[in-house]
């Protein structure tokens, strides 16, 4: 598939607005927990949604109930802080300027962090702690048709397989090394269609169309080599993604350290390749776990009942005993 080419009067302004520091300095894993910023949008994201999620839970605890720690733990601590390390650290420093460093800030914000949020069950919390109105609001938001078709299983698989390929092999990945805007939203983007997929498969919270264990066990696997396919081709891809964006860096103060842009691509598909397959072996762990977890629980419920039903019938038999 052919990129298009981009003239270089276009190119080059773009560059030096949205890389803030056109002279980076190489890149290593200190430069990664080293260089971090307060970018408007994921620190004001951040701040808000762990706010309003710590808020809820001491409203749950001051009020005697019980909320578990490691959803809080998933929520605040994986989700929210992976979040904010893929947006805000050296990561973000990076993103626009090595192929390879945004694949695993894409990794971070469509894997692992829909996961952790699905695990820390916010919906939930929010039934639990908001007033009656909002309350209801809620709820009905839960059962209108916009919450049916957005948890319908199959088109959040389709949404979650074509983003990448519509990312990568449009004009669309050109267009958020460009723009800042553009390139935030491809961050929300990646969060949200991450939710869509793994929310009701791995989430706890009470959504629309469910699916059975079987089945979501059937489409975490199908994730599998859907990360390799995508990751194989890019790495044999004999263009370059984002056209000449890669080698015009090249041309300024960073091209003494910068990789060839073909080495970097090919280091990129393997990061998609390799690390999609191992985020997806999680899920298909939490899943699993999930499965017993939930058998047992219909376990000691059908022990339970069956108990009921055994007490009942002895007492049933004593009575009748007592009465002849």
């Amino acid at each position: 598939m052919q990129i298009p080419a981009f003239p270089a009067d276009l190119a080059a302004p773009v560059v030096v607005a949205l890389t803030a520091d056109p002279d980076l300095p190489a890149f290593s894993l200190g430069q990664v927990l080293g260089q971090w910023s307060l970018s408007p949008v994921p620190t004001i994201a951040t701040v808000w949604v762990v706010g309003l999620y710590l808020y809820g839970v001491s409203r749950l605890r001051a009020r005697g109930d019980r909320w578990p720690v490691g959803r809080t733990v998933a929520f605040v601590g994986v989700g929210m802080g992976s979040f904010y390390f893929a947006t805000a650290s050296g990561l973000a420093a990076y993103d626009t300027t090595l192929l390879s460093v945004h694949m695993a800030q894409h990794m971070f914000l469509s894997m692992l962090v829909p996961l952790a949020l699905a695990l820390g069950a916010p919906v939930t919390l929010a039934l639990r702690t908001l007033p009656q109105r909002p309350r209801g609001w809620l709820l009905a938001l839960l059962h209108s048709r916009l919450a049916k078709v957005l948890s319908f299983a199959p088109l959040a698989f389709v949404l979650y397989i074509v983003s990448p390929w519509a990312l990568y092999f449009t004009d669309w990945y050109r267009a958020s090394l460009e723009s800042v805007f553009v390139h935030e939203m491809m961050h929300v983007h990646l969060v949200a269609v991450g939710a869509l997929f793994f929310w009701p498969l791995m989430g706890i919270d009470p959504l629309p169309g469910r699916l059975g264990y079987p089945f979501r066990m059937l489409l975490t696997v199908l994730t599998l080599p859907f990360h390799a396919f995508l990751g194989v081709t890019i790495m044999g891809q004999s263009t370059l993604l984002g056209g000449d964006y890669y080698p015009r860096l090249a041309e300024g103060p960073m091209g003494s350290w910068l990789p060839d842009p073909f080495d970097d691509q090919h280091l990129a598909g393997g990061i998609l390749w390799g690390s999609g397959d191992l985020i997806a072996l999680s899920f298909f762990g939490v899943l699993f776990v999930q499965w017993v977890r939930s058998s047992m629980a219909e376990a000691r419920r059908e022990d339970r009942r069956l108990d009921r039903l055994e007490a009942r019938e002895r007492a049933a038999a004593s009575t009748g005993g007592g009465d002849g």
